[in-house]
């Protein structure tokens, strides 16, 4: 698979954010009375828009939804956003790619002011011409219009050229509405049945096996 821009996915592909995630969403649903003790249940609201799984997982209306999302960031803006840890070689990967003469790039779902402070944190934000995300108020958050986002933003027209990695069927799904490639990883939060039945290119057991792919 020989692209030349490179669009990466941050939860489940550049780090694994469980911790922060699922302490925020538990949080957030104890203000609504429901309460959940095992944060492994959680773990489908890693990677989707956090709307969709409010509505999806506990049948909260739109506007309950949005308020969820509120209390979600009140945890997440001050304790979440650090129960993080970046995957091991990570840093190495994206050093490799980068000498390999690729333009690396993050497409996120999650908020951009998120998504930068994170790599800030992890020290690999250097590694990246841009880092793209949702915007607060969610009118910018489906992955497919995260990566037109990304692509606009840093002129990237050549769609044969460029490719999505990801770790959710959300990331492929969104390449293929775009017109670009996708590579989903085994090593995330995706199953590879879900990845496969979304429509991957190509799947990546582990987080190394990128460097051969791309």
């Amino acid at each position: 698979m020989n692209k030349e821009y490179l669009l990466f996915d941050l939860d489940g592909t550049l780090t694994d954010p469980k911790e922060g995630i699922t302490k925020s969403v538990q949080y957030s649903l104890r203000h609504f009375g429901i309460e959940v003790e095992n944060l492994d249940e959680l773990c489908c609201f890693i990677g989707p828009p956090l709307k969709d799984s409010f509505m999806e997982y506990y049948g909260f209306g739109e506007e309950q939804a949005r308020k969820a999302i509120d209390i979600y960031r009140e945890y997440f803006a001050d304790k979440g956003l650090y129960e993080n840890k970046a995957y091991e070689g990570v840093f190495d990967v994206l050093q490799s790619l980068l000498k390999a003469g690729k333009k690396l790039y993050v497409a996120s779902s999650k908020p951009e002011v998120f998504v930068r402070k994170i790599l800030k944190h992890f020290e690999l934000d250097s590694c990246f011409l841009f880092m793209g995300g949702a915007d607060m108020d969610e009118t910018r958050v489906k992955k497919a219009d995260v990566i037109r986002y990304v692509l606009k933003e840093c002129g990237i027209t050549d769609l044969d050229k460029t490719v999505m990695i990801g770790d959710r069927k959300h990331d492929v799904l969104g390449a293929k509405e775009t017109g670009i490639a996708s590579v989903g990883v085994l090593y995330g939060y995706g199953s590879r049945q879900e990845l496969t039945e979304a429509g991957a290119d190509v799947l990546a057991e582990k987080i190394f096996d990128l460097q051969n792919l791309l």
